[in-house]
């Protein structure tokens, strides 16, 4: 199309509300020429209206690209880190079981009263703690007791949680005791209702011979971490 014909052309896409960003790629000409071809045209309300609504649509559309394409990088590294590591932990030794068995029991079981008994609602971590009371203190399956903690909105599928848990911790549900319900004012709206299995409460049985060796453990752990902590990790 000769210049002449692109400058009509131009002067009729502009005034039909076309922004000269359009108009360069339709037509495959320079920006500062649209833009010196058409600055006289003066646009109604609603086509400077509509370039507006495009631009904030072309904007939003770039950040939601921009965000997308984060998201796949931070969901990449994750998958990186992960494989590695499990790779980096496939095989523990016993002494570093020991050790994390711990820190689980440290952070998350009773200390007090003489009890021995982990709370929590992570199945692997619930096994895992099963798994080092066996073999680190020879608690037998038939030694422990069970116990779910459940939100009262829940209680309908109290059958099915306890036997969820049954399954994660190869305890039968017999040696389940009543389940705690936790009686709210307002009831807690989750997300996926069917998906949530409350917390599973694992207590040893005649506690008093493993209790003092734990607590034994944790002090001894506490006591290695300040001291490191005081001489600085090289």
């Amino acid at each position: 199309m000769a210049k002449f014909g692109l400058r009509i052309k131009a002067r009729q896409l502009r005034s039909q509300g076309l922004s000269v960003k359009q108009i360069t790629n339709e037509l495959g000409i320079a920006k500062s020429t649209c833009s010196l071809w058409v600055r006289d045209i003066i646009l109604s309300v609603d086509q400077l209206e509509k370039l507006r609504q495009r631009v904030i649509r072309g904007s939003e559309l770039g950040r939601i690209k921009g965000a997308l394409i984060q998201k796949q990088r931070r969901l990449r590294k994750l998958e990186e880190w992960r494989r590695i590591g499990i790779s980096d932990l496939r095989h523990l030794k016993n002494r570093e079981l020991l050790i994390a068995g711990i820190a689980l029991y440290w952070a998350e079981g009773a200390k007090k009263r003489g009890e021995v008994q982990f709370f929590n609602s992570d199945p692997a971590m619930i096994k895992l703690i099963m798994l080092w009371l066996e073999t680190f203190f020879d608690i037998k399956l038939n030694e422990i007791r069970a116990r779910v903690g459940l939100n009262e909105a829940h209680k309908g599928r109290e059958g099915i949680v306890k036997k969820y848990w049954s399954e994660i911790s190869n305890i039968p549900l017999n040696q389940f005791t009543r389940t705690s319900f936790k009686k709210v004012i307002n009831k807690k709206v989750y997300e996926n209702f069917n998906e949530h299995y409350g917390t599973l409460a694992i207590s040893v049985l005649k506690p008093s011979r493993v209790y003092s060796r734990i607590m034994g453990l944790i002090d001894g752990l506490s006591e290695a971490g300040s001291r490191l902590a005081s001489q600085g990790v090289s």
